[in-house]
């Protein structure tokens, strides 16, 4: 492992990843170490479902997203890597009349960024998947662009090309401190030894609260368990992940045929947990099978769990902190960070290279928290 670095990264999960990527393709930094205290995938990213959506309730959220599906769209051809890519579109179902005033609020704005996103009856949602149950379902949406990769192949793709660009990965290395002089780092201390630095980035997710406490900033963002399961294969028939926003079920099929999903559960131990449960099999099978009772005979054969990385607003914590010089965040993503990576990667490369400190970035800032600037999205699922 190096001893010193122009910028380390802490955390080699997509986001960390992406943006290692990004500062030696497009800004000629290679001199950069990844950090990660376990695997590749061994983390949020290797443990989630796959979802990729621009239907969100905020524009930035909306434009950000319409720029990572189509960089998820070239990203084969670019890293020459098949990470399963499928535009089955997600269809949002709601259960209330509240639910249905959100969702027309949310695709209005959606179609006023471009998206081709559509309100739907309930009979014409049925029509998208006709296996679906739409009892007790008051409306939903639909956007056909929106889709799911294979998340492995993903963490890969990145991690290989930033190899090959000359950025250093560091797995099984775990961070234990910080040398600062002032407001300024000098060196990250691994369990491995020193890499002098003056730039560091935390892309750490659920993490990243205790690689911040050791230079004694104090992140509003935490851990929290999300489960998800995976059956036996089926011939393939479902085309768009479904997410009912009343109780936050999304499920979708793989290029392989299993259906892969999961479920809200405010019922798990605090902290950074990635245990499994009876409890999220019940409220998920339960879930699944009102909306899609067809589904009530098939075997799960395999179920692990995540942590999602919440911050009080749902939405994530990027940029510079006013306490150190050169530390930036890249965090609290609500479980979104996957689908965010290769856009946010992008931005916050170019901003950590030299780059305008953007109003994105100046809105997504940790002191937001502090000034009482707190921000909105209602799109949040799992």
């Amino acid at each position: 492992m190096r001893d010193r670095a122009e910028v380390v990264i802490i955390g080699a999960g997509i986001m960390g990843l992406a943006i290692a990527y990004n500062l030696a393709r497009h800004h000629g930094i290679t001199d950069v170490v990844v950090l990660d205290e376990s695997y590749l995938c061994g983390g949020a990213s290797g443990r989630n479902g796959g979802g990729v959506r621009a239907q969100f309730s905020s524009a930035d959220n909306i434009q950000l997203m319409q720029e990572s599906i189509r960089l998820c769209r070239d990203f084969a051809q670019e890293m020459k890597i098949n990470i399963w890519f499928r535009q089955g579109g997600y269809l949002f179902l709601v259960r209330s009349e509240e639910g249905r005033r959100m969702l027309e609020r949310s695709v209005a704005v959606q179609n006023e960024h471009g998206l081709g996103t559509r309100m739907l009856l309930p009979i014409e949602a049925q029509r998208v998947v006709p296996e679906l149950s739409i009892e007790g379902v008051v409306a939903a949406s639909f956007n056909p662009d929106d889709g799911v990769v294979f998340p492995w192949p993903f963490v890969w793709g990145y991690a290989h090309a930033a190899e090959k660009l000359g950025v250093e990965i560091a797995t099984f290395t775990r961070v234990t401190g910080f040398r600062t002089q002032g407001a300024r780092i000098d060196a990250v201390v691994t369990n491995r030894g020193e890499i002098r630095t003056h730039k560091v980035i935390n892309a750490a997710g659920a993490w990243s609260p205790e690689i911040a406490r050791m230079l004694g900033i104090e992140l509003p963002n935490h851990p929290h368990r999300h489960e998800i399961c995976s059956t036996e294969p089926l011939k393939l028939w479902l085309g768009p992940l479904v997410s009912d926003l009343s109780n936050g079920l999304y499920f979708s099929q793989s290029m392989r045929g299993e259906i892969v999903g999961g479920i809200s559960n405010e019922d798990v131990p605090e902290g950074l947990d990635m245990g499994s449960s009876h409890r999220f099999l019940a409220l998920y099978g339960r879930a699944l099978t009102r909306t899609c009772p067809i589904l009530g005979s098939v075997k799960v054969l395999r179920q692990w769990a995540g942590c999602y990385d919440l911050t009080p607003d749902a939405n994530p914590i990027v940029g510079p902190v006013d306490e150190f010089e050169h530390f930036y965040q890249a965090s609290g993503f609500m479980g979104h960070g996957f689908m965010m990576a290769p856009v946010m990667g992008r931005l916050l490369a170019e901003h950590v290279a030299g780059g305008p400190d953007t109003p994105l970035l100046q809105k997504w800032n940790l002191r937001r928290f502090k000034e009482g600037r707190l921000l909105t999205e209602s799109m949040i699922i799992g």
